[in-house]
């Protein structure tokens, strides 16, 4: 055998260190040796279901191909084979999983019930579901600032909050990141339930809708899953185009929004593009999502970004001149968290100096955030340099390929994309191929590595970068 017990005790313990226990018990606990092993190059691990091996293989296979290559000191191809597992393999009879932080409850009692009385689960989950999803008090109709970027999107979801039928189905928002989408979701619900608190609003992310599916069909609870998404009078699922690629949580999703549809509940859904954009999204389910009103908000143009950095200082009783509104509104136009984060930090430094907020005072706390603003490279950008400096194509850079001479030049990629943006480990996964954060995480601590010990590597991620942030 080329993996004893022994050395897979340690890739496992090495795993839970790099990916950190909570995901490692969500999708790498269940990896097994699988037998009959014979390869000396190569290692075959067990997962419990096809879904799984998909999502381990995409989001996890090269930190496991990595540290089993490590502890064998030799290179390993990894493959995987799907066994499924006895339920007490799952979950062993007397464990009993509590609800915690909106998680579906999973006891084995409970998946015995299910059969039994659906409807009563349904009931309990939902209500888990909603309180994970809690509403934002912040996030009202009332501290939501119009313009020209996004009048339209915010008089339609005005209209679905305070209608009494159900109109515009579904109401699909779609626009860059920090532009207010998430605002508008949060105050549909949060007037929907004003008008009516006994109405069932669930807010989720797409993310947790995909951790839900998953805990679902691992705990052998999909029927209670099922029930408890479909008893919502209105449904909001933030970010729809993390679940591109994910096949079976698709099926799931549609079947899902056809059943609430068609008995006239509200559907409301945000992604960063409009529905025939979506990479990965299946043709039926696009059309689904297409199908009723679609309404794109818009970088807000410099009087809007005033207005939102003075509405916000209203609300938090900061003195700030004008002129320094518009100091920072016309610097900053990449997005409205950033806005206010620039505020905010502007804030932090007058109180902490006991001084007032004046322009020269903005100017100088500020020079290295908006020196980086007004050169900062997208990610686009990035990717674009990379596949042409190191000869490969774009849409190998950006698939799953796992060969050396494509694998190296995208975490070069991943690194300089989040050295020279001030996006996030999820937002630049979602930008290579709907990657999960801990790969790009692993990306760029490799590369940071390498750059000490491999002097021609660092030779041309300098000049990389160089170019990037040069004559823009």
């Amino acid at each position: 055998m080329s993996l004893s017990s022994a050395q897979w005790s340690s890739v496992q313990v090495a795993l839970k260190g790099q990916v950190g226990e909570e995901d490692f018990n969500s999708w790498l606990s269940s990896l097994r040796i699988a037998s009959e092993q014979t390869d000396l190059e190569r290692v075959a691990l067990s997962v419990p279901t096809r879904f799984i091996q998909d999502w381990v293989d995409e989001h996890y296979g090269d930190i496991i191909q990595k540290s089993i290559s490590e502890t064998l000191q030799r290179d390993i191809a990894v493959t995987y084979v799907v066994k499924p597992v006895m339920e007490a393999e799952v979950v062993a009879p007397q464990e009993k999983v509590v609800e915690v932080k909106g998680e579906l409850a999973s006891t084995s009692e409970d998946r015995n019930k299910q059969s039994v009385s659906a409807a009563g689960s349904s009931d309990t989950d939902l209500e888990v579901l909603a309180n994970s999803g809690r509403l934002d008090p912040r996030f009202t109709f009332d501290t939501f600032v119009t313009g020209k970027s996004n009048h339209f999107a915010y008089a339609a979801a005005q209209r679905i909050a305070e209608s009494d039928v159900t109109v515009y189905n579904p109401f699909f928002l779609h626009g860059g990141v920090g532009l207010g989408k998430t605002h508008l979701m949060h105050a549909i619900g949060s007037k929907i339930k004003e008008r009516n608190p006994n109405r069932h609003v669930v807010y989720i992310s797409a993310e947790q809708f995909l951790n839900y599916f998953i805990k679902a069909l691992k705990g052998r609870s999909t029927l209670a899953f099922k029930e408890a998404f479909r008893a919502a009078d209105v449904l909001m699922i933030d970010d729809i185009q993390f679940i591109a690629g994910k096949g079976t949580t698709q099926e799931e999703f549609f079947h899902t929004f056809n059943a609430l549809v068609g008995m006239g509940k509200q559907v409301i859904l945000t992604a960063d593009r409009p529905p025939h954009e979506l990479d990965g999204i299946e043709d039926r389910l696009r059309s689904r999502l297409g199908a009723g009103l679609t309404c794109e908000i818009h970088a807000p143009d410099v009087e809007t970004r005033q207005a939102i950095l003075e509405k916000k200082a209203e609300e938090t009783g900061l003195k700030i001149p004008s002129n320094v509104t518009l100091f920072l509104a016309d610097g900053i136009d990449s997005s409205i968290r950033e806005l206010e984060g620039a505020l905010n930090r502007l804030a932090a430094y007058a109180q902490l100096s006991d001084v007032e907020i004046t322009l020269d005072f903005a100017q100088e706390q500020l020079k290295d955030l908006l020196r980086v603003q007004k050169k900062q490279a997208t990610i686009e950008e990035i990717q674009h340099k990379v596949a042409d400096y190191f000869d490969v194509r774009l849409a190998d850079l950006l698939g799953t390929r796992r060969l050396r001479e494509i694998a190296r030049p995208r975490q070069v990629a991943m690194y300089l994309s989040k050295r020279l943006t001030s996006k996030s480990y999820p937002d630049i996964g979602r930008a290579f191929g709907g990657r999960d954060h801990t790969t790009v995480m692993h990306a760029v601590r490799t590369i940071e590595n390498l750059l000490s010990r491999e002097p021609d590597l660092a030779e041309k991620v300098e000049l990389v970068e160089k170019v990037l942030t040069t004559h823009r």
